[in-house]
């Protein structure tokens, strides 16, 4: 499933302020649901900031999550996910079942 990506800084400040955060893991997930259901579909913004290692290695924990999400059946909205520095340890399994958790909690 195609995501789009989150670019305004309106739905960043909407994120921070009224999304709704949960967390499994090293992974947390800000969710912010489309109430109208009008939007083409999820968009989601990455956090993998510099503890988590070098470029290449935030690089690679970005796509990764980047692939995990894409399996997921996100619901229309914003997310955006962050990444401790523990995620670079994870298996692929193990992170998109963090993944998974930490949407379902934030979406519920």
């Amino acid at each position: 499933m195609a995501i789009g990506r989150v670019r305004d800084q309106r739905t960043f400040r909407a994120l921070e302020r009224s999304g709704s955060r949960a967390r499994s893991g090293p992974v947390t997930v800000t969710a912010l649901l489309d109430a109208q259901r009008n939007q083409a579909g999820a968009r989601v913004a990455f956090a993998v900031g510099r503890r988590v290692g070098p470029a290449v290695v935030r690089n690679r924990v970005r796509r990764r999550l980047r692939a995990a999400a894409r399996e997921l059946d996100l619901p229309p909205g914003a997310y955006l996910v962050a990444a401790a520095p523990e995620t670079v340890e994870l298996s692929y399994p193990e992170l998109q079942r963090h993944l998974t958790v930490a949407v379902r909690k934030a979406t519920s």
